[in-house]
């Protein structure tokens, strides 16, 4: 699990050493760095998969002798599938020294500390590695070459990324056997979901927080099925592919007052419906060590719907995965309170990031919450719009 995330130059962040935990919420006005912490996460995670990134290799005596080391044809890759970041134009933080155009994404994973240092270089797409400081075993001191490098966990555990922008309504949804089945990727934008759920479909959810105790079996699409009930009272879903197309169709069915209706196209059901369907598939297919980056997962649900988004969450961290969302919403910390209060996570297992910039810089500020759910400091913007306006109307 990554411990800490270190954030050098990088867009809005001169430098910033953040907290992270089972589940951490990251909060504030928009435009404040929530996005960038998580994009952070997948520019190191878009590297290393492209081959761009030096994180377990034998190196040369320099290392062995605690030596800053140079790796030819390494960096960052600001462009892929996981972020699209522009150019080193882009990411350079605005207030950086001349003599330190550097930008630096460090990790730590509990006894262990990875340092990735690049170089600025305004209209790249690659940023050169400059320096890297990895961990190292003992085993492998006698070769020539140096000694072998502990390769980050976060790198190749079980990973969803899902961006703000999902999948909306639509007729069919991509039938991609290498994303979805291969490497059991949803996509950034939950694309493959549709696709994921007809493969798994019967794949058991094990006894545990994620185990929804209404649902109709352990498998899979009566899990997700029992989760988007909890949003939806009624529905159930079906995942069918379409003979001789590279597509699958979705459908939804409801249990009405006289039995259950006939089943209907996501074009024809409300939109939060599809859109958080990626985020409750990510959140039940977490497994211990798994590392899910989620944006925005409240959107398009109504109040009641985001405070159960933060109960599969918690679950999701309390099963044992690592849990990054970017939030806007109230009733999401709030359900992350209330799973702390009813012993769902311990109070160290949530951590909460409150963001405040001004567009060149940001501030940091983390509530504790206690026991009974309670934060130790409420910080001016931090979710106090409600009272604000009937201080208002009141007054």
């Amino acid at each position: 699990m990554i411990d800490r995330l270190t954030l050098h130059n990088f867009k809005a962040f001169q430098h910033t050493e953040l907290t992270l935990g089972p589940l951490t919420l990251l909060t504030g006005l928009n435009s404040s760095g929530k996005s960038s912490v998580l994009q952070a996460l997948g520019l190191l995670r878009q590297s290393y998969e492209a081959g761009d990134l030096a994180v377990s290799q034998y190196l040369p005596e320099a290392r062995r002798a605690g030596m800053a080391v140079s790796v030819a044809n390494q960096g960052l890759l600001l462009n892929g599938e996981l972020v699209g970041l522009g150019t080193g134009d882009d990411v350079l933080h605005e207030d950086f020294a001349e003599d330190e155009a550097r930008i630096g994404l460090g990790v730590d994973e509990g006894a262990y500390h990875y340092r990735w240092t690049v170089e600025y270089e305004g209209e790249q797409n690659l940023l050169p590695l400059l320096d890297v400081d990895l961990p190292y075993t003992s085993e492998g001191r006698d070769r020539p070459t140096g000694p072998e490098a502990v390769a980050p966990s976060f790198l190749t555990a079980p990973f969803q990324y899902l961006h703000a922008d999902r999948i909306s309504p639509a007729e069919f949804y991509p039938r991609d056997h290498h994303a979805a089945v291969g490497r059991g990727f949803l996509g950034v934008r939950g694309e493959h979901t549709v696709n994921f759920l007809r493969h798994h479909a019967r794949d058991e959810v094990p006894e545990g927080p994620l185990h929804h105790p209404k649902a109709e079996s352990d498998l899979l699409l009566d899990q997700t099925a029992a989760w988007m009930g909890d949003l939806c009272p009624g529905v159930d879903i079906q995942a069918d592919a379409i003979e001789g197309a590279d597509a699958v169709r979705l459908s939804y069915g409801f249990q009405g007052t006289l039995g259950p209706t006939r089943r209907r196209r996501p074009t024809n059901v409300g939109f939060g419906l599809t859109y958080v369907l990626p985020i409750v598939v990510a959140c039940l297919t977490a497994r211990p060590g798994s590392l899910v980056l989620l944006e925005n997962p409240e959107a398009h649900l109504h109040p009641q719907g985001q405070t159960r988004m933060a109960a599969l969450a918690a679950a999701a961290a309390a099963q044992g995965a690592q849990v990054i969302m970017e939030t806007h919403s109230d009733h999401v910390i709030n359900g992350v309170r209330l799973a702390v209060k009813r012993g769902r996570l311990a109070p160290g297992q949530a951590v909460f990031h409150f963001f405040r910039g001004d567009g060149t810089g940001v501030e940091v500020v983390s509530p504790r919450v206690d026991t009974d759910g309670m934060l130790d400091q409420w910080p001016t913007g931090f979710f106090d719009e409600l009272e604000n306006t009937l201080d208002q109307l009141i007054g």
